[in-house]
């Protein structure tokens, strides 16, 4: 296993800055925040494009994973991150949401990643059904997916508490009507047990979809706030060698968004306890 620290603490920093300050902490990989400040899509010109794989390079750092989740560069004054969602009640509202991620397709496929992971939906609005929200949500899917194909980068769909797809019965019920190996799951530990599915507990029975995996810490409150890694309640090797026994061998990305503060404190802490939590677990980071 390899891993990785998502940019998105970094977000008061330049994305140079960020991919410097995340290769000193020691990770050889970093998923890249398809957001301001870092590698807004629609405004990210060839100059900057090139001066993200030019830094990359320069520091030895491999992209993890494009994070096509958050969407701060919208502002939508309701929630920054979900909005505007695959399921919003207004058409046009909802596209900014698909050619977003088609842009960031096409920015994993300049950068080298192989996923892309996206909301599982958004919220449900006001008298919207489940299935009336998964029906919306297939609908604006299947051009991303054409996209992925023709690409060849993989769309994660990540489970979120509180969004149409929170937990894994949620998520294969949903995936059953996608006919496409380029659509999978970006396995977050930490919103598995906020939604009391004990990650070690589903690793085995989510690894026919799982491509990626996103690792934070919870409280033993299962309130959902990422925290350090090593900090909460979350059985890490356990973990660990449940994904093991999977034959899984790709990237483990810890996403700290809520440490923008102290991004460097963070990225290094984890790393330490990620690394012990790894040997312990009998596992060789690559």
């Amino acid at each position: 296993m390899r891993l990785a620290f998502s940019s998105n603490a970094y977000t008061q920093f330049s994305i140079e800055e960020a991919i410097e300050r995340i290769a000193a902490a020691g990770y050889s990989g970093m998923e890249l925040l398809a957001d301001v400040p870092h590698a807004w899509p629609v405004g990210l010109l060839p100059p900057r494009r090139q001066a993200i794989r030019d830094a990359l390079a320069r520091h030895n750092l491999t992209v993890s994973n494009v994070n096509g989740f958050m969407m701060n560069a919208v502002a939508d004054p309701r929630q920054p991150y979900w909005h505007p969602s695959w399921i919003e009640p207004d058409p046009h509202y909802r596209a900014i949401r698909r050619e977003h991620t088609k842009r960031a397709l096409a920015l994993a496929k300049e950068v080298g990643a192989k996923h892309v992971q996206t909301e599982p939906g958004g919220p449900l609005a006001p008298g919207q059904s489940w299935q009336q929200a998964a029906d919306i949500f297939y609908e604006e899917l299947m051009p991303c997916i054409e996209v992925a194909e023709k690409l060849e980068v993989s769309l994660l769909i990540e489970p979120e508490p509180s969004l149409m797809i929170e937990r894994f019965g949620q998520f294969v019920e949903f995936i059953e009507r996608i006919a496409s190996p380029w659509v999978g799951l970006n396995f977050d530990i930490g919103h598995a047990f906020c939604v009391g599915e004990d990650p070690q507990d589903w690793v085995a029975r989510m690894a026919p979809y799982t491509r990626h995996y996103h690792f934070e810490d919870i409280a033993d409150t299962r309130v959902h706030r990422h925290l350090i890694p090593g900090t909460g309640a979350i059985d890490f090797v356990a973990t660990l060698r449940a994904i093991a026994a999977t034959g899984y061998d790709g990237w483990i990305t810890v996403e700290l968004y809520p440490y923008i503060d102290r991004p460097d404190e963070a990225a290094r802490g984890a790393y330490r306890y990620m690394t012990g939590a790894l040997a312990e677990a009998g596992i060789v980071l690559q």
